[in-house]
């Protein structure tokens, strides 16, 4: 059975989470994310350092784990809650609906509105001050599609597990 509340319940915690850590990693240094930002302001700034390299891998953990970790908890609280009448379908969407909703707000929240159109100066990286690429949201959406490919491909693997497996 298809838990609609759930979905947004955990996609919201997930996403708060997440921006959370965005927020704050780019705030500490927003070269920390340098790899996602477009393409001409990564050309403009020389390399990460070895010492951002090191921050941006300490920030991206825990980023990494809330974006397992919490539709992989939820799908099997779900799987739990349901016991062998589960479908896969409903495992499947779970997963992909709670990475989906984070995906849409790193999109229109994160990406289209603080970085394209607030563009607070904590995101500017020194040096690309007033570089088109802070206003370049076709960039962002493109990576709300492949964001929501990579979500697909994400559930496919949960649901398998819990459908399968577990």
């Amino acid at each position: 059975m298809i838990n609609l509340s759930r979905i947004i319940q955990d996609g919201l915690l997930l996403s708060i989470i997440s921006s959370f850590i965005i927020i704050i990693s780019l705030f500490i240094n927003p070269r920390t994310f340098l790899q996602d930002y477009p393409k001409d302001i990564q050309a403009k700034v020389p390399p990460k350092t070895p010492s951002e390299k090191r921050l941006s891998l300490l920030l991206g953990i825990p980023f990494l784990l809330a974006l397992l970790f919490v539709p992989l908890i939820s799908t099997l609280l779900l799987k739990q809650q349901n016991g062998e009448t589960s479908t896969f379908i409903a495992l499947f969407l779970n997963a992909f609906g709670i990475v989906f909703i984070f995906n849409l707000v790193d999109w229109l929240l994160l990406d289209w509105l603080m970085f394209c159109t607030i563009t607070p100066k904590f995101l500017i990286i020194p040096g690309t001050e007033g570089m088109p690429g802070y206003k370049e949201y076709g960039f962002h959406f493109r990576g709300f599609l492949i964001g929501t490919v990579l979500s697909l491909v994400f559930a496919l693997i949960i649901a398998s597990i819990f459908y399968f497996i577990v």
